[in-house]
């Protein structure tokens, strides 16, 4: 064992078989912390830190000491070493995570050096930050005014978040859903921060929550993968050492129970004053059990499947065909605190209708518990939850961070951290009890009917809420300053100065020094492969990548979307869900969606747009990605033919629900995904596959949803028509392309079944058609109900004369983690900034998210040429940095299905192997010179580029006014 191991006692060990996992839990003898140790073949390598934080109000205090330890520590003594880490790791995941109960600080790396150098520096900066009233003035609260006689006003990074959390109605119902469960425990509270609350955090709380909170006697520590875990017990030990035992009470007391339902009604930033009868949301929620008790938890998520998991889900089906609403509501099953909970409900709702949609869903639970569940919905439940579990598929996010946070969920009260993590024993538990009577409605009746700790809210939309809130933070800022002394306003005045001297002044090179990096001589020269094979089945383009997928099938059916008119392209994601989501001419969608969930690990809809090298037209393509079980291969492509060649398209209802549903979940995006929305119509200028990307899923989109409503109504007969077309088109062997992701002995055996699938298809190959993208409008201003905006600006950096060098990666890593970050974040108090650039297109884009400053943004945006020109590089260090920074985003670890889809869109890109390792070289060999290049093509950026800004009509109009110029103005909301 390696040194420190003796400072740690065993507690338990357990071979995990369905994750080939060793597990070793131990506690650290001196302070009473505890390690939970898994050890297997995973390259990509998780360490965690956890502390129970339970806040004891709603200044976000437990918040906004996640980001302030990381503002700074005793042996990195650097302004954000959290910053450096961004710019030069090649880290897989960096980040950390305040729940309402705790706060998480994970990282992940696929190089064991670059590895251990992350875990370092986060586990000084929890145990001994430097946390200085200057650093909770930036990431917290503060007042600032632009001079003597000015107006005071509230910045911080932590306030600008939670103000834009406050203008997302998903965001409130989720938070007021849960309040309304826990009115008497610390779950009653926003642990995020509410923004009223936020300027009542104190310096010496703000001290006393870290001293408190953040000691190894109320730590738990995670390590996971292929590193040496003999290792990880010194790396711990360096800093247990330094602690004794704490008696530290955070102990979380459970929910009194409700004798009886309650109702609580809340309001949105939302409506436009004009509307009859403005759309609101209700959620039914219901307290439960304790989620250490394990197989009543996994008993539960089984449920939520059965309930919700699926549009075929009998009380997900029932609420949309009920036409009380636009789209589902609620948590569901949410465990990851002290009590369990389940919500369920519906959006864009009548707010006249709020106890008829309570009585729907109880009355719909009563008579499922009185009929009984169809078992083949049970069966699919089963055949889905069991395959996500083996498969362990996290998409990015790396595995051992979703087991770091699944063990914590009995972990964190004192259970096992295993229970969840071995997950065979508790499912088929599951399994025998339902297969011997009627488990899960006896489940509804005791946890669901007969629970009365049960709340009903309803939001409603309050046109003037946010002028309300406005006008109370103004005038209390007016008390504020009033009862100041000059010297008091002086004080504050000095302190805003001092801070900005502090964020200006660079860190000391003897500072920087001391964060751990990699050198670029450890950096591999050569890019990683993905095996390829294209074939030619008749017309059809068959994709094979050679991987182990521990016996699973990955397979990708395309359809080229370029073979369409491009006035069908705003159709292309609903045929998408309609191809799995409506049914078939032998199956109705419920019998469909069970049989989907019964033989297959799932088929789900996806749209993909990207240029491509040295062409005007664009690869535009949708996806149906499916997978399933070796032996079950034959059964998806059943299916598979099934939906492509008998959709039954003619079902108006059914249709018109997805039309509704998608209409309400993008109108719920617009806020939480601003900088996203703002950047495709930006795009939308520049490039064909951008232009088409803000057709099928942008702003035009959303005016395509609610023009399509009205047109179901007047002419269902011509929108059919369109799709009946476009599925003509579409299903063609030449229209359409396979990619296969599966070991080859196993490709060996399903070969001839996927031959066979093609040869059931219609031959020919449609016209590829060709688009002529409108002329959208020029700046615009975006107009929905935020208490915060989204900046955009963009380019296309060809038409200035710049041509493709592989630098540019690392000079737009350097701008996100440099200039934007300290001016935009730091300084201005938006949650985030961005930069992005196309190397196919020529785009370049710049963006910010959650900022309570246009102009003061694009000022920054506008002097990015000056400042890259105005860079000393006597110390190459950081530019080092950046480079190792972008070598980790060209190798970021992707899971066996990601590799095969990005291996083929790599292809229909024209993103050849030679052009990645020629752009990898160019990215290692990046010098100041290529910095001066961009500086060069961005010298007209301020009065060339478009502008495009979301946000309040206020805020958008005071920019204009300030700043001169007109902003074409478009209302989302």
């Amino acid at each position: 064992m390696g040194a420190g191991h003796e400072a740690f006692e065993l507690v338990k060990e357990e071979l995990i078989r369905e994750l080939k996992t060793e597990a070793r839990f131990y506690r650290h003898a001196r302070t009473g912390a505890e390690l939970l140790s898994l050890s297997n073949e995973d390259e990509n390598k998780v360490f965690g830190v956890a502390f129970r934080t339970p806040p004891e109000d709603s200044t976000g205090v437990a918040h906004i000491l996640e980001h302030a330890v990381l503002c700074g520590s005793r042996k990195y003594p650097v302004k954000e070493p959290f910053v450096e880490l961004l710019k030069g790791s090649l880290k897989t995941f960096l980040n950390a995570f305040t729940y309402p109960d705790k706060t998480c600080y994970p990282v992940a790396s696929q190089h064991v050096q670059d590895f251990y150098n992350l875990v370092d520096v986060y586990l000084d900066a929890v145990f001994h930050p430097r946390l200085t009233p200057f650093v909770l003035r930036q990431e917290g609260w503060r007042l600032e005014a632009d001079g003597p006689e000015s107006p005071f006003k509230y910045k911080g990074v932590v306030f600008s978040e939670m103000k834009g959390s406050y203008s997302s109605p998903d965001s409130l119902l989720a938070e007021y859903s849960q309040h309304s469960l826990f009115p008497d425990v610390t779950y009653g509270l926003d642990s995020g921060g509410d923004p009223r609350e936020i300027p009542r955090l104190t310096f010496e709380k703000f001290q006393d929550f870290h001293r408190k909170h953040y000691h190894p006697s109320n730590a738990r520590f995670f390590f996971y993968g292929d590193d040496d875990p003999a290792l990880r017990f010194g790396i711990l030990n360096e800093y247990l050492k330094d602690f004794d035992r704490l008696e530290v009470d955070t102990s979380i007391p459970l929910q009194p129970p409700f004798g009886a339902p309650r109702r609580v009604v809340r309001s949105f930033q939302g409506g436009n004053g004009e509307e009859k009868a403005a759309k609101g949301m209700i959620t039914v929620n219901w307290l439960l059990p304790e989620p250490t008790r394990v197989e009543l938890n996994m008993a539960l998520h089984c449920l939520e499947y059965i309930l919700l998991g699926t549009p075929a889900s009998p009380l997900r089906k029932a609420l949309i065909e009920s036409g009380l609403g636009e789209d589902l509501a609620g948590a569901g099953v949410e465990s990851e605190l002290r009590q369990m909970y389940f919500g369920t409900g519906l959006k864009g709702v009548d707010l006249s209708d709020a106890q008829r949609i309570e009585a729907f869903i109880m009355d719909t639970l009563e008579s499922l518990m009185r009929q009984g569940i169809d078992s083949q919905m049970v069966e699919a439940a089963f055949n889905s939850i069991e395959f996500r579990l083996r498969e362990n598929n996290t998409g990015s996010f790396p595995r051992g961070l979703a087991l770091m946070l699944r063990s914590l969920t009995t972990w964190l009260y004192g259970g096992d951290p295993l229970a969840l993590l071995a997950f065979e024993k508790p499912l088929e538990a599951v399994k025998d009890r339902a297969a011997r009577g009627p488990f899960f409605e006896k489940l509804i009746e005791e946890r669901l009917l007969n629970n009365p700790h049960r709340t009903t809210v309803v939001l409603e939309p309050d046109p003037e809420l946010r002028k309300r809130e406005e006008e109370r933070e103004r005038e209390e800022l007016e008390k504020l300053r009033a009862a100041m002394t000059d010297g008091e306003v002086e004080r504050i005045l000095e302190d805003a100065r001092k801070l900005k001297e502090l964020q200006d002044a660079p860190d000391p090179p003897e500072a920087l020094a001391t964060i751990p990096v990699l050198k670029l001589a450890d950096l591999d020269r050569e890019n990683k492969s993905i095996p390829l094979e294209l074939s030619q089945h008749e017309e059809t383009p068959l994709f094979y990548h050679d991987l182990f997928t521990n016996g699973i099938l990955y397979l990708d059916v395309g359809l080229d979307l370029h073979t369409l008119p491009q006035e069908h392209l705003p159709y292309a994601s609903l045929l998408g869900r309609a191809f799995v989501e409506m049914g078939t001419h032998a199956q109705d969608y419920v019998s469909l969606s069970n049989r989907i969930g019964s033989k297959t690990g799932g088929i789900h809809p996806t749209g993909v747009t990207s240029s491509v090298k040295d062409a005007k037209e664009g690869a535009v393509w949708l996806f149906l990605r499916c997978k399933a079980m070796e032996e079950r291969a034959e059964d998806l492509l059943e299916i598979l033919k099934d939906v492509l060649l008998s959709v039954k398209l003619d079902n108006r209802e059914r249709f018109r629900q997805m039309v509704l549903e998608e209409k309400a979940r993008y109108e719920r995006s617009l806020t939480p995904g601003g900088h996203q929305v703002v950047n495709l119509r930006l795009g939308a200028h520049f490039s064909e596959a951008d232009w088409a990307a803000e057709r099928m899923k942008g702003v035009s989109y959303l005016f395509f949803l609610r023009d399509l409503i009205r047109r179901m109504d007047e002419d269902w007969a011509a929108v059919l028509a369109v799709l009946e077309d476009m599925r003509r088109r579409l299903v063609t062997r030449g229209a359409m392309l396979l990619n296969v992701t599966v070991d080859r002995s196993a490709w060996k055996i399903l070969e001839p079944a996927v031959a066979s699938f093609l040869e059931a298809l219609p031959r020919g190959t449609p016209q590829r058609a060709s688009w002529s993208p409108e002329a959208s409008l020029g700046n615009e201003g975006l107009i929905l109900p935020s208490q915060v905006s989204f900046v955009g600006k963009g380019i296309n950096l060809y038409d200035l004369g710049y041509r493709f060098h592989g630098s540019i990666m690392v000079v737009t890593r350097f701008l996100r983690n440099g200039w934007l970050w300290d001016r935009i974040r730091v300084q201005g108090g938006a949650y985030g900034a961005f930069c992005f650039f196309d190397r196919f297109s020529g785009i370049l884009s710049f963006l910010s998210y959650r900022d309570p400053d246009i102009s003061n943004t694009l000022e920054v945006f506008d002097g990015t040429s000056r400042y890259l020109e105005s860079l000393d590089w006597n110390d190459l260090s950081v530019l080092h940095k950046n480079i190792i920074g972008a070598i980790g985003e060209i190798d970021a670890y992707r899971l066996p299905d990601a590799k095969g889809y990005i291996a083929m869109l790599r292809y229909l890109t024209g993103n050849t192997e030679d052009l990645r390792q020629r752009m990898r070289e160019e990215v290692l060999g990046t010098g100041p010179e290529h910095f001066r290049e961009v500086a060069s093509a961005l010298e007209h950026f301020r009065e060339a580029a478009l502008v495009k800004v979301m946000g309040a009509r206020e805020a958008i109009e005071e920019f204009t006014f300030r700043r001169g110029g007109a902003l074409e103005q478009v209302e989302l909301l």
